[in-house]
């Protein structure tokens, strides 16, 4: 993740005006004038100078020696706003929101602003697409030459060991061999290599100093690759910064950046807009069960939502992800097929009869996962929230198709893929899954579903969807369409406070309830479902983001306690009446002492309808989303001689 620094000037300021947008210089930052008091500066962190806090320079650092640090200047502008920046000539620290609010009043006056280019006229640039690497390469290398004859990184390219090959290295990036020259044009044959493949294209590049070259026709998507997009893409970024590279539904394009790629307009994360948004697109959601998905997600990336079918479970996924994401490449709604009994329906497979092949599941999940992963590593380029949601996820055994990723979320480890030579093929050799991307599971119970294990609940949130009687009348009585477009990217300006709340380290937040802990554990210890402490940290850091989402008071632990606990709780009559009856009890104030020894009046008196109950004993309940979960699974387990936390 990138750092944000202010920087207050007055003598330096010829430096930096002198310097057009978009150009990369040295600039010696250690000195007496420009103290660095100790903090930790990074290449991709971006330095906001200023001069009397009338003119701004926004900076991005480039590369560090032990001298000096390189920059390349990504706009200017004259403006004078009333903000304290701190002191003269010391280069401080500031959160990403306060740069933010800076460059909001900066660019308050401009709806459609681009980066200074002083240089060349682009208003009528046209975006570059291709869905083919290589061809996306060629078409961005000839723009530029036509441009400028690749000016910015001429002196980038540099002959091989063996002359007939050149490269293009700049600091630790390089694409190497990525062209062949030659003093003469060359035919087909010659681009060949032995396997008779062509290795190049036909087409000439371009010429210089007398020579022909030919671009490479072997790149990959991946990294750390000969040839590989993101190397291009930074070294691209890098010397052209009015200019960007990404990928939107499989296909490559080169556009102009603006100031939306530097993350100007970008808001802190506000729940109450997606849940307005959600009454305008005609979806009815419980305030409640909206702040218990997003703290889920954002204290880890698996939820499993169950629950009625057609209650809303793969719609509030499906509005949450188009409401976030800035395009319809960062999310996936999968089915998953009756069928699928390993990974391959998700990962793909290598191909048996051709051992250069890795055939790619036609979903776009693996895709999905290599986009996240690209975006997630850049630190040219914010870092966005994907989301992969498996619809009746458990139509399939999960621990089938689904085993490889829940042993990552623990281990940390990368999935193996393939042992595919990576220079011939697109798909990386292995794939680690990146903080950014957010897997949901819905889930159906009936005669064609399977159970989930506790190796699966006990890695998950699980949310439980129900309709009640105000929610059925308030959705007859509305007369709003539904139409999820009406949410399409409206909250991908807060897609950078979601991501900073999902990665950020918060406290366990655990003993003011650790007494209540210890009793659930205790009794759920005696049916064989306690918990261990991966679970106790889980449950600590939902309470924590819960609060900072709008829960308070006992409701923290309620839905800690119906999300992480009750899931694995299931079995027989015998088995499970006793703890439940316990269960409830924990729920209720005063109720262990209360009714010590008295099950049958305790049930007599509040195993009855939440409405029901009188408003004293009522108010007794502090726990009321558990307790009216554990009263229906009492219900079921005397009425049908088992009982479980999944319902029909």
């Amino acid at each position: 993740m990138r750092n944000y620094f202010i920087f207050p000037i007055d003598s330096f300021v010829k430096t930096f005006s002198r310097i057009e947008s978009g150009t990369v210089f040295e600039f010696t930052i250690s000195t007496e004038n420009a103290v660095l008091n100790e903090q930790v500066i990074n290449v991709g962190d971006v330095v906001l100078a200023t001069l009397n806090n009338k003119v701004y320079y926004n900076l991005i650092v480039s590369s560090i020696s032990s001298d000096y640090i390189v920059f390349k200047k990504s706009f200017e502008i004259e403006k004078e706003i009333e903000i304290n920046l701190g002191n003269l000539g010391e280069l401080e620290i500031v959160s990403q929101e306060n740069y933010e609010k800076i460059c909001s009043e900066l660019f308050m006056d401009y709806q459609k602003t681009r980066e200074i280019d002083n240089k060349e006229n682009l208003e009528e640039f046209q975006e570059i697409k291709d869905k083919v690497i290589g061809q996306f390469v060629f078409k961005v290398l000839d723009f530029l030459y036509k441009k400028d004859d690749l000016a910015k990184i001429n002196h980038l390219i540099s002959k091989n060991a063996d002359p007939k090959y050149s490269s293009i290295k700049y600091e630790d990036l390089s694409l190497t061999s990525i062209f062949k020259t030659s003093e003469t044009e060359l035919n087909s044959e010659d681009l060949k290599f032995k396997d008779e493949k062509p290795r190049f294209f036909e087409k000439v590049l371009f010429s210089r100093a007398g020579e022909y070259y030919y671009l490479s026709t072997e790149w990959t998507a991946g990294k750390d690759s000969r040839l590989d997009l993101l190397t291009f893409k930074k070294v691209i970024e890098i010397n052209y910064p009015e200019f960007s590279i990404s990928e939107e539904s499989n296909e490559y394009i080169f556009s102009l950046s603006s100031i939306r790629n530097l993350g100007l307009d970008q808001k802190p994360f506000d729940l109450k807009s997606f849940q307005d948004f959600c009454e305008k697109s005609g979806l009815i959601f419980d305030q409640q069960l909206v702040r218990r998905f997003a703290a889920s997600l954002c204290t880890k990336p698996f939820v499993i939502c169950s629950g009625l079918s057609g209650s809303g479970k793969t719609k509030l996924a499906q509005a949450f992800a188009k409401w976030i994401s800035a395009d319809k490449s960062q999310y996936k709604i999968v089915p998953v097929g009756s069928d699928w009994t390993n990974r391959e329906p998700l990962l793909g497979y290598p191909n048996a009869l051709d051992n250069l092949e890795y055939v790619v599941p036609e979903n776009g999940v693996l895709e999905l996962m290599i986009r996240a992963k690209l975006n997630y590593e850049n630190s040219s380029e914010p870092t966005k929230p994907y989301f992969l949601i498996l619809d009746e996820m458990n139509l399939s055994h999960v621990e089938r198709y689904f085993a490889d990723f829940l042993s990552t979320m623990e281990s940390g480890d990368e999935i193996p893929l393939h042992t595919i030579d990576k220079e011939r093929n697109d798909i990386p050799q292995t794939i680690k899954l990146p903080k950014n991307l957010f897997i949901i599971g819905t889930v159906n119970i009936d005669e064609t579903t399977y159970m989930f294990s506790p190796k699966v609940l006990d890695r998950a949130n699980t949310i439980e969807f129900r309709l009640t009687e105000s929610d059925l009348i308030k959705f007859i009585s509305s007369e709003r369409k539904m139409n999820l477009d009406v949410l399409s990217s409206q909250g991908s300006n807060m897609s950078n406070g979601f991501i900073k709340l999902a990665v950020s380290e918060t406290d366990k937040k655990l003993l003011s309830k650790s007494n209540d802990l210890v009793l659930f554990f205790t009794e759920l210890k005696k049916s064989g479902a306690e918990f261990g402490y991966r679970t106790a940290s889980e449950i600590g850091r939902l309470m924590k983001i819960l609060e900072l989402l709008g829960e308070k008071d006992d409701s923290l632990l309620d839905i800690a306690i119906m999300q992480k606990l009750l899931p694995k709780l299931h079995g027989s009559r015998s088995k499970l009446t006793n703890t439940l009856t316990t269960l409830a009890k924990f729920c209720v104030d005063g109720a262990l002492k209360s009714f010590d020894g008295k099950d049958d009046e305790f049930r007599k008196q509040y195993f009855i309808p939440l409405e029901n109950l009188t408003s004293d004993k009522a108010g007794n309940i502090k726990y009321k989303i558990s307790f009216e979960k554990i009263t229906r699974m009492h219900k079921n387990a005397v009425e049908n001689g088992f009982t479980s936390y999944a319902e029909a």
